[in-house]
């Protein structure tokens, strides 16, 4: 088929060039021979890179089409609608209305709707519109840091809209956080509230990367109205609580996050240390060119155990003892959405800083087979809630298609290991230890034949002393 879309065409100016001048209005446009629709290029329009970003402020963005494009539904609210990034998927939605075949759609309608009731069962806490009208107020003044803080371009969407867009989604999240804590087992009348299934999938469109908002404007907005609500907690301690479904964790009082996505990232890379992850120059930031599955490693003398720590990054080799620690990994319904947005924010926000990259590179350079997977349960590594040990491997194993290799923080480590599995002694001992004393009964059995071998070649000694011929 023909190219159907071509630069519109320009009569000959009248002008004293006889060539004509460009018309930019003409140049910025082109023309869709099928359906007689102009497109102008120099037209805002979503998915619109910003540029220049600010590195200070610019924190939440667009998942690369390299990533996206092996698990989709992984980045795609499924119920929720937050930010500008999807906020073009809402006039899809209202095009779809009435069609209940088109259930995502209609989610989307529901949500924005009860948004609207959150903001008003939330003026009704505070005893007024006037609070409302506050938060306005300070969207307003912080516009254009709340815009900066998006990798895309925003200005497709008026301020009006914009703030409004902000307020309502602002006012729902703790609106939701509060009602989640102060809500017991009976229903309420909040689909919400009512309904585990949807409240879990809420949880989980709140932390994918494109569905974020600047966390500053929450703590802007909310830290003095949840000191009056709730005196006995702060919006932080909230906020942990509900995303990480946690009261205690090893996050610092100090330690800041920049949105939800990047606070499930936090609670994984707080205990970093230098000795885990130094400070790598760029050269000796290498990938890992080779590692052994853990069946293999486990056969040729490493051992594997859990470190016992939660929610760790750490990847550890003792060379003295030849024992490999690995982060525990739970493998359940949430854990490959979770992980995948925590990926994709480093590959965008923290390149040289890919902590939980590289823990999960390791992990799926150990699984290649279900017999790996088998083995790092026994090893209680990997608790396996999804059923199958092949269905871990499978999710392990995608994980990292479409994250460039250009370095890993355990290829040090990676080396040490095969290192240590090509050495002759550690191999030697290894293949006597499986084949002699592989379980209780080969090890028993082996020492039974090592004591019937000890017994008949002293009996041998002894029936050769008794006919040598005395002196």
């Amino acid at each position: 088929m023909v190219i159907s879309t071509l630069p519109i065409v320009r009569q000959v100016s009248d002008s004293a060039d006889k060539f004509g001048s460009s018309d930019p209005d003409t140049m910025d446009q082109m023309l869709d021979l099928e359906s007689g629709t102009i497109h102008e290029w120099n037209k805002e329009a979503p998915g619109m890179w910003r540029f220049p970003t600010n590195p200070n402020l610019c924190c939440i963005y667009r998942v690369p089409n390299s990533m996206r494009q092996m698990s989709p539904e992984a980045y795609t609210p499924q119920l929720i609608l937050i930010g500008p990034l999807h906020h073009s998927l809402k006039s899809q939605a209202l095009k779809a209305r009435g069609n209940i075949r088109r259930t995502k759609f209609m989610g989307y309608l529901n949500m924005e709707e009860h948004k609207k009731i959150y903001v008003e069962k939330f003026s009704e806490r505070l005893e007024g519109q006037k609070t409302i009208e506050g938060f306005r107020t300070m969207i307003e003044e912080d516009e254009d840091l709340i815009r900066a803080s998006y990798s895309e371009s925003t200005a497709w969407i008026e301020s009006q809209e914009f703030v409004e867009m902000i307020l309502h989604d602002s006012v729902f999240i703790l609106e939701l956080i509060l009602r989640f804590f102060g809500t017991g087992a009976e229903k309420i009348g909040d689909h919400l509230m009512d309904s585990p299934c949807l409240e879990k999938t809420i949880k989980r469109d709140l932390i994918m990367l494109e569905n974020q908002l600047p966390y500053f404007i929450l703590e802007k907005l909310f830290d003095p109205v949840v000191k009056i609500l709730n005196p006995n907690k702060t919006l932080r301690q909230l906020v942990i609580n509900y995303v990480l479904n946690m009261d205690k964790t090893k996050i610092g009082d100090d330690t800041k996050f920049r949105h939800f996505t990047d606070l499930v990232r936090c609670v994984r890379v707080e205990s970093a240390d230098e000795e885990t992850f130094p400070d790598y120059g760029h050269e000796d930031f290498q990938p890992m060119y080779i590692m052994h599955n853990a069946h293999k490693l486990d056969k040729g003398g490493v051992k594997i155990k859990a470190l016992e720590e939660e929610f760790p990054v750490r990847v550890k080799f003792d060379r003295k003892n030849g024992c490999l620690e690995i982060p525990p990994f739970k493998a359940d319904d949430d854990v490959e959405i979770i992980i995948r947005n925590i990926m994709a924010l480093e590959q965008c926000h923290y390149p040289f800083d890919a902590h939980v990259c590289s823990y999960i590179m390791f992990l799926d350079f150990l699984i290649d087979t279900e017999k790996d997977v088998e083995l790092l349960v026994e090893k209680e590594i990997i608790t396996n809630w999804l059923g199958h040990h092949e269905a871990v491997a499978k999710m392990v194993n995608k994980l990292c298609l479409g994250v460039p290799e250009d370095g890993a923080y355990y290829s040090e480590t990676a080396k040490q290991v095969i290192r240590h599995y090509n050495g002759k002694y550690n191999n030697s001992r290894a293949i006597l230890k499986r084949v002699y004393c592989s379980d209780m009964w080969s090890g028993t059995a082996t020492v039974a034949a090592t004591l019937l071998l000890l017994m008949t070649l002293i009996q041998t000694v002894t029936s050769i002393i008794d006919v040598w011929p005395k002196k």
